[in-house]
């Protein structure tokens, strides 16, 4: 029998022995006719760790779709590793659009997206981002949705959180890259008019790994809290060279460092953090649903990227179904101009209801690290 190369192929995601994925394989005709949906994510590098999380939420939801018949044609994943950086972003959009011909792609990443976005664009195919923050995701491309809030919005949660707790003089240490640059500017601003001031704000590269002299510096101002701005493995180095710099002042950030390396890292106990607000105990059937299989699966509760890339599909598979009934085609302008229709969707954690942007609106709390676990900050 014929098949596709598995290295290009993942459909109908079924469980193996700790907790990966395995594609049940599409017969030749099968794949001829299936929609194909493109992943983005880095997937190896210091930054592998996200390509892992945002693969297992899609796949999910490959899974329940496919279980649930919701299409008339099966779906496809096929991964490309955007290795978490602009050129690697264009490099495999380009791939996705013109050797996959993929017609939705899930991204992450901001300097990823913004790389990828104009050849999305071009081509008309829809990329929906769940894991990128950056303020200048919204109203990237009319192609380009975001279904997770960006950063604005968490600092527009941390700002208040801040001011209250007399946590005012600030110093902050960034990636500099359009993700971290634009995070800088929104904290500069906010916490500027609030009546807090950024008494530091040190810029680093990427692959950077050493802090040591930053932290020395920091360490002379003596500010309220350190707030920093990173991604992957590099944010347990910054905590660690903090923490090592004796830096006993709270420790902020966003919601990138939901991730096990930084969740189970000692020297993140208390940091505080932005993110969504995730209630795994909603009586809602969609979410409860995603919460009860992936406890079974893979026996903890998962994280709100793995919520936003299973929901990323479940969007493509509401829209889709939408479209086949209705007997129109499924391509980058129906899904567009379903999207703005119906603007309000069943996913998981709830109703996600949509702009004009294809920016998704959801509730952002201010959450402290206790025992490896985020819970509600007192």
């Amino acid at each position: 029998m014929s098949t596709i190369p598995r290295r290009t192929l993942l459909a109908a995601a079924l469980p193996v022995a700790g907790g990966l994925v395995v594609p049940r394989r599409l017969r030749a005709e099968e794949a001829a006719e299936a929609y194909t949906l493109g992943t983005l994510f880095p997937m190896a590098g210091p930054n592998a760790e996200y390509g892992t999380i945002f693969t297992a939420g899609a796949a999910m939801a490959v899974k329940h779709v496919t279980a649930d018949k919701m299409l008339a044609r099966p779906l496809v994943l096929r991964p490309e590793d955007s290795e978490g950086t602009p050129q690697g972003g264009a490099v495999g959009m380009s791939k996705l659009v013109n050797v996959d011909h993929a017609l939705y792609v899930l991204i992450g990443f901001t300097g990823v997206s913004k790389a990828a976005a104009p050849i999305g664009t071009r081509a008309k195919v829809v990329m929906v981002n769940g894991g990128g923050v950056g303020p200048d995701l919204a109203g990237l491309s009319p192609y380009y949705w975001n279904v997770i809030p960006l950063v604005p919005d968490e600092i527009k949660t941390l700002v208040p959180f801040l001011i209250a707790r007399k946590l005012r003089r600030v110093a902050l240490i960034y990636v500099n890259d359009p993700f971290g640059n634009g995070l800088y500017k929104a904290l500069k601003t906010d916490l500027t008019a609030a009546g807090g001031e950024l008494v530091a704000a040190d810029a680093i590269a990427p692959s950077d790994q050493q802090f040591s002299a930053i932290a020395a510096r920091i360490r002379t101002l003596s500010p309220d809290a350190v707030y920093f701005a990173s991604y992957g493995a590099q944010q347990a180095q910054i905590i660690k060279q903090l923490r090592d710099a004796g830096i006993t002042q709270p420790l902020l950030t966003y919601s990138g460092a939901t991730i096990p390396s930084v969740r189970n890292l000692p020297e993140a106990e208390g940091l505080i953090i932005t993110m969504q607000a995730a209630d795994w105990s909603t009586n809602d059937p969609v979410t409860q649903r995603f919460v009860t299989d992936w406890r079974a699966q893979y026996g903890s509760d998962p994280t709100t990227y793995h919520q936003n890339y299973y929901n990323a599909v479940r969007l493509f598979a509401l829209l889709a179904q939408q479209l086949e009934k209705a007997g129109k085609p499924v391509n980058g302008d129906t899904l567009r101009a379903a999207l703005l229709t119906t603007r309000r969707f069943a996913l998981v954690g709830g109703e996600g209801v949509f702009d004009d942007l294809g920016d998704i609106s959801m509730k952002i709390v201010v959450n402290t690290l206790k025992s490896g676990q985020f819970i509600l900050a007192a």
